[in-house]
């Protein structure tokens, strides 16, 4: 019997990796785009800093530029608005934006691009629903929402393909077994996140015909075209080009440009060393590092944060809101409010030294 070739069983296509093209010559070719999808890895520091080389190339060439990113939700384009012309703090900007509620990541890995943006007054356009609205179409569908939930619904949302919807289930089965029905509501919440994208910037292109933009979002939602750009297409024509970075797997028509770069690790922040926990309006220490920076200034298990820096603390957002800046050394002054077994909760003060920052992620 014949044995078959790996050409008889599966289509065999090359990739020519030994072409390349230099970062001028890249910007050259994308200039010729009004949208320029940059995709990301979200926790990878070395994606932002291309994020941030292209935005920085891109607006030499042509000022007339904006900004989309997934990071905010669309109800909070005021409050950017008034970061980008000066108006507020970045300290203020992020409490505004809810932004540690709602995305979360480390904000070092985005303040570069923010900054930038900033400083040379690019408008910035926050492209996401609310959290609350992809979170409800995920639990009970699209024909489940209320009336008000329903308020920032894109207004048309093509089925997703066949090739999408199986990149989604496998994704989607990788969390284990659920409810039948799930999968079409995951798939359904997947479809609103980016019809919702692409109808916010198609907005902004077509009330600006002369602009161009640039947009930042996860990998998946830029990958082959299916999510954002063919979505945004539809809505505006615009021509367009995806990058996305090198990652695992690499696939024909995945991309129109990958880029390759070395893994970068942010600087070690600097760390209480504490596990919180947020209960009746109050943010409580669960666990300390042992030999953290908490610990060795004398913080325990169960002591209620009342203040850092001045600060009000009741959310762990807070926290993060207060530290995300701060270097492994930096000092900070921490408030408690400890119960002992007889008499009233004690408020205590304490200067802590921060220590670096240590694995595994998720202390604050």
């Amino acid at each position: 019997m014949l044995q078959a070739t790996a050409q008889d069983q599966i289509p065999l296509e090359a990739l020519d990796l030994g072409s390349t093209l230099s970062l001028e010559r890249l910007t050259a070719q994308l200039a010729n785009r009004r949208v320029v999808f940059i995709g990301e890895i979200h926790d990878r520091y070395d994606h932002h800093l291309n994020q941030l080389e292209i935005i920085r190339r891109l607006h030499q060439l042509d000022p007339n530029l904006a900004i989309g990113v997934e990071y905010f939700q669309q109800p909070f384009q005021p409050q950017i608005d008034d970061y980008i012309a000066g108006r507020s703090s970045e300290n203020e900007f992020l409490r505004a934006t809810e932004y540690f509620q709602n995305w979360g990541y480390d904000y070092r890995l985005y303040a570069p691009i923010f900054r930038f943006a900033r400083e040379q007054r690019i408008p910035v356009r926050a492209l996401n629903v609310p959290k609350e609205l992809a979170s409800a179409v995920a639990k009970a569908g699209i024909a489940g929402l209320s009336r008000q939930q329903s308020a920032y619904l894109p207004k048309e949302i093509a089925p997703a393909d066949e090739a999408y919807r199986g990149r989604l289930r496998e994704a989607f089965e990788s969390h284990g077994a659920v409810k039948p029905e799930a999968f079409d509501h995951f798939v359904e919440a997947q479809l609103v996140w980016d019809e919702g994208m692409a109808e916010n910037a198609a907005a902004y292109l077509n009330a600006h015909r002369e602009g161009r933009m640039v947009i930042l979002a996860g990998s998946g939602h830029l990958a082959f075209g299916a999510g954002i750009p063919k979505r945004l297409a539809r809505r505006t024509n615009a021509s367009y080009a995806i990058v996305l970075a090198g990652g695992d797997e690499v696939e024909p028509h995945i991309t129109d440009y990958l880029l390759l770069s070395k893994k970068q690790e942010l600087p070690s922040a600097g760390v209480l060393g504490i596990s919180l926990e947020e209960k009746l309006g109050k943010c409580r220490i669960r666990s300390l590092s042992p030999g953290g920076a908490a610990e060795k200034a004398g913080l325990k298990k169960g002591d209620v944060l009342v203040e850092i820096d001045g600060q009000t603390i009741k959310l762990i957002a807070d926290t993060r809101l207060t530290l995300w800046d701060k270097k492994p050394g930096d000092r900070v002054r921490v408030s408690v409010r400890r119960k002992h077994f007889f008499g009233t909760p004690a408020e205590l003060d304490f200067q802590i030294e921060l220590a670096a920052q240590s694995k595994p992620a998720g202390k604050s």
